[in-house]
């Protein structure tokens, strides 16, 4: 497949719109996030790491984002976070979370982490098959981890090696 002129830079603030539209899209999926509402920039901004934001644009336009959120603030856990990766439902399919997936993982270990996570529902298979073809892989379930709607869920906990670390 063949991917269209695109680009994946770092993240910066006033991607934060195009980036909680296309978030949204996740919450409505059901099947994306427990979250119910998309937060606020000041929100975002403190949950996720400063290094390791990155965009894809197409055309000049955000169509998906990623970043990291650590893991513990425990020094013993200092190379290890949980990712996460959103795409616009306009590119799904097309090959750009691969990218993005892949940019995110060689900037991980440009700053020092050695493991990253990621926890997704089950009814996420678009999502498990990316991570899976991309070094990751199935470590566990975690059982009724979150209730969203009502209803319990479960999401599967996948876990990708640095390559490089030493």
């Amino acid at each position: 497949m063949e991917l269209r002129s695109f680009d994946i830079r770092p993240f910066t603030a006033p991607d934060y719109q195009l980036c909680a539209q296309i978030y949204a899209e996740g919450i409505a999926t059901g099947h994306a996030t427990f979250e119910t509402e998309v937060p606020t920039w000041s929100a975002w901004d403190q949950k996720y790491s400063r290094s390791c934001r990155l965009v894809c644009t197409l055309a000049g336009q955000v169509v998906g984002w990623a970043a990291l959120t650590p893991f513990s603030n425990r020094e013993v856990y200092k190379g290890v976070a949980e990712i996460s990766i959103y795409m616009s439902t306009q590119v799904s399919g097309k090959g750009y979370a691969t990218a993005l997936l892949n940019a995110l993982v060689r900037c991980s270990e440009k700053q020092g982490f050695w493991s990253l996570l990621a926890k997704i529902f089950p009814e996420n298979e678009a999502s498990v098959k990316i991570h899976l073809k991309n070094g990751f892989r199935i470590v566990g379930t975690l059982d009724r981890i979150g209730m969203r709607d009502g209803k319990w869920h479960d999401n599967l906990l996948l876990q990708r090696g640095s390559t490089t670390a030493t």
